[in-house]
C-alpha cells in the first residue's frame, strides 16, 4: 500500500499532546503553572476533521484542564489525560468503537519514547519531524512540520483532502473560531 492510500484509509486520528500538538516548550510559571502554546491550524484542522466525521482522540500523560478544554471547544470527545499507560488507553478507546473502527484505519501522531508501544498497535504510525530517533524509526510517516507547528494539521488535511473532506460545500458553514 502506498502513502497516499494508507492517507486514505485514516477514519480515526488520536495524538499525543507535548510535542505533537505543541512545540514541547513549556513555560513555567513562578507559581509553579505551565503553560503550553498550541497552533491554530492544527486547531482548526482537528475542528474540521470532527464535523466531518472523523473520530478524534488525545492520550497524553499531561494533566493540564486548559489543553482539555481547548481540546473539548474544538469538538474533540475523547481525551485521554494523565495517563501512564497509553496503550490500556488505546485498547479502552478502541474497545469503545469497536464497530466503527480497527487499527489498520487509525492514524496516531506521537514523538518521545511514550508514544512507542502504541504506535506500534496502529495502521499508520506518524510523527513531526522533530521527534526523538526511536519514533523516527517506527513511523510510517514523518511530517515535515514540527510538533506544534502544523503536524497535525498536516496529516488531518492530507486525509481530508484525500477523501473529499478538506474543502467546505458552498453552503457549508465554517467554524467562526478555532
Amino acid at each position: 500500500m502506498n502513502e497516499l492510500e494508507r492517507f486514505e484509509n485514516i477514519n480515526t486520528f488520536i495524538f499525543d499532546v507535548d510535542g505533537v500538538l505543541t512545540n514541547s516548550h513549556l513555560l513555567v510559571l513562578e507559581n509553579g503553572k505551565l503553560l503550553r502554546q498550541m497552533n491554530v491550524r492544527d486547531g482548526y484542522a482537528i475542528k474540521r476533521a470532527v464535523n466531518m466525521g472523523y473520530k478524534v482522540a488525545i492520550i497524553t500523560g499531561g494533566k493540564s484542564m486548559g489543553v482539555v478544554k481547548r481540546l473539548q471547544a474544538l469538538g474533540v470527545v475523547d481525551i485521554y489525560y494523565g495517563i501512564s499507560d497509553k496503550v490500556e488507553a488505546y485498547r479502552e478507546f478502541m474497545y469503545l468503537y469497536d464497530d466503527e473502527i480497527s487499527d489498520e484505519n487509525v492514524l496516531y501522531m506521537g514523538d518521545d519514547v511514550p508514544d512507542y508501544e502504541v504506535m506500534r498497535l496502529v495502521g499508520f504510525p506518524t510523527c513531526p519531524r522533530d521527534a526523538c530517533p526511536e519514533i523516527l524509526s517506527i513511523s510510517s510517516y514523518v511530517s515535515a512540520a514540527n510538533g506544534g507547528g502544523g503536524a497535525v494539521r498536516d496529516v488531518i488535511e492530507r486525509t481530508l483532502r484525500l477523501n473529499g473532506h478538506w474543502m467546505p460545500a458552498e453552503d457549508e458553514d465554517l467554524p467562526t473560531s478555532v
